[in-house]
């Protein structure tokens, strides 16, 4: 190979690994000022939600910044998608906050080294995600029950910023009923001068998102807050300030925890990684085919992986694809991921600079930004779509709600993980199966229920499964061959098991198959197999279906099967 191909293959390899080293290459210098104009935009978003967010998290605020900043300078680099923004979440920063007390014993510095932990443990997690090539298992998560988690989500987040709204303290610990139950009993303690500020932000954003459709409302509704404090003195009406946030840079390395913290922090740092991998993932899936482009979901991981990594050696917290940033980004004319650059750059310069001027920012108007955009995870709509759609499924959205709210995020998110895999077993396990009939002046056999005009044939019974036959379902199976050959009653000369819709069969499913020749050769009944795929019928031969020797014919319909069966009674008569 010469030196140029071997130029040319290490590119591609680069390329392949950091996807930002081959589009940089051809990049349009026309898209630079849409990604600066994005990348502008996106940071007057990301600053107000990371303040907002890590007091979710029950972090310093600077915990936000450091988090949005270290992950961004990271993320654009590997991500495949060209829109997805990465940053802290409402929904990770309440799991971490609402997960970390007990272990931090009330030390908020060991409290915070925790949190740190977590991110590099989600990191390592994504990076693992990456090397197996796991981007399809994201998908075993259903959206039924994110439906309900996010919905459970906005409700205990609401709990949490209502009494700073009023101005009032909140409840310490608790799920949503104890919080809601001390708002109640607190209103009495409302600060009014809080809460005409705190509604008057929300007065504030909602107009802006209706008339100033994706611009960074939130991020003009924190200056004015900061000047109404200097200006009005609100701290002498008792509202309360953001405090001091630290200016420059934190020490980067390690978070000083114990090695026994870390399988402590196993199921918070697995749930927060959950989050991350599929709402990241259905961000990109969303914006890849709106734009017409390629997402690799395995490369989200490693973006993932290293953003968290990022992140946790700055002392920030675990991150994921924000849907609300992301919008924002996409909005305002992203062309590529250097606008999640530009944006880090701005945060960065806040961050060495100008971090002092967040002092004065109230509470209520903090606590205003953050209910207006637990909004977008409250989904009524979607809950009504469930409803109309299927009962099971929506009572299992109204179970991952109700697990938020009674158990806390943490354990929430894992009755949704345990939902999602009993959904996806009980649909696997639980197949559809049909009788089928000739469909009149044709040689195509389709479901006799679903369409009565279907000619049944009166020696024949031709039944069908629409799935792979494997172990969790063999029974089931079984127990609809027997019910659908009982129904026919007597009279039946030859069974034919349709496998067309069939992909797979495992030895179990196998087992089955040679366990139904066998009854039906007991009752004085043909057994035979039609339309069965190369890999079943591979399969069933590895297997020894139909003894030593047998096979199992290729391409056979339905009318071919019936037509040799009936050449051969007529020859046996």
């Amino acid at each position: 190979m010469n030196a140029g191909a071997q130029g040319a293959a290490g590119g591609s390899w680069l390329a392949r690994l950091v996807p930002a080293a081959g589009w940089l290459r051809g990049y349009d210098p026309s898209s630079l000022r849409l990604d600066l104009v994005a990348g502008i935009t996106l940071a007057a978003y990301l600053l107000p939600a990371g303040l907002g967010d890590a007091s979710l998290a029950n972090l310093p605020v600077e915990a936000g910044l450091y988090a949005c900043l270290f992950s961004g300078l990271v993320f654009w680099a590997f991500c495949s998608s060209r829109q997805t923004s990465i940053t802290v979440t409402s929904a990770i920063s309440l799991l971490v906050g609402a997960s970390l007390g007990d272990l931090a014993g009330g030390d908020p510095a060991r409290f915070w080294a925790l949190a740190t932990c977590t991110a590099l443990m989600v990191g390592a997690m994504s990076l693992v995600a990456y090397l197996l090539r796991a981007g399809s298992l994201v998908n075993f998560v259903s959206e039924t029950v994110l439906v309900g988690f996010k919905s459970g989500v906005a409700l205990y987040l609401a709990s949490t910023q209502l009494p700073k709204l009023f101005g009032f303290g909140g409840s310490h610990g608790g799920d949503f009923w104890s919080r809601m139950h001390h708002f109640f009993t607190s209103l009495g303690s409302t600060n009014t001068v809080a809460l005409a500020l705190g509604v008057g932000a929300l007065v504030a954003l909602a107009l802006g998102k209706r008339y100033l459709a994706n611009r960074p409302v939130a991020f003009f509704v924190v200056v004015a807050g900061i000047v109404a404090s200097a200006f009005l003195g609100l701290s002498g009406y008792g509202v309360k300030m953001l405090g001091e946030v630290p200016q420059g840079l934190p020490q980067f390395g390690l978070p000083a925890v114990r090695a026994s913290d870390i399988n402590e922090l196993l199921p918070l740092a697995m749930a927060c990684f959950l989050l991350a991998a599929v709402e990241t993932a259905a961000i990109g899936r969303m914006f890849a085919q709106k734009h017409g482009y390629r997402l690799d979901s395995n490369q989200e991981f490693l973006a993932l992986a290293g953003a968290n990594l990022a992140s946790g050696l700055g002392r920030g917290y675990p991150v994921s694809g924000g849907m609300s940033q992301s919008l924002v980004n996409e909005s305002a004319g992203a062309r590529t991921p250097l606008s999640g650059l530009v944006a880090a750059v701005i945060i960065l310069v806040v961050v060495l600079f100008f971090s002092e001027l967040l002092r004065d920012l109230p509470q209520p108007v903090l606590a205003a930004i953050v209910l207006f955009a637990v909004t977008g995870l409250f989904k009524l709509s979607a809950l009504k779509r469930l409803w109309r759609f299927n009962r099971g499924e929506f009572l299992v959205a109204l179970a991952a709600l109700m697990g938020v709210l009674g158990s806390g995020l943490l354990r929430g998110v894992l009755i949704g993980v345990v939902l999602s895999i009993l959904l996806l077993l009980r649909r696997g396990s639980t197949p559809h199966t049909a009788e089928l009939g000739r469909v009149p002046g044709t040689d195509f056999f389709a479901d006799v229920i679903r369409n009565p005009e279907n000619e049944r044939q009166p020696d024949v019974l031709v039944f069908r499964v629409d799935a792979s036959l494997l172990y969790f379902n063999v029974d089931y199976v079984r127990d609809r061959f027997e019910e659908a050959l009982a129904a026919r009653g007597p009279g039946i000369g030859l069974v034919v098991f349709f496998l067309g819709t069939t992909p797979n069969v495992d030895l179990a499913g196998a087992d089955l198959l040679e366990e139904l020749r066998h009854a039906c050769g007991k009752r004085g009944m043909a057994f035979r197999l039609a339309e069965a795929r190369g890999n079943v019928r591979e399969a069933l031969l590895r297997a020894g279906f139909g003894g030593e020797g047998a096979a199992v014919a290729a391409h056979q319909t339905v009318t071919q099967v019936m037509d040799t069966w009936r050449a051969g009674e007529r020859a046996g008569g």
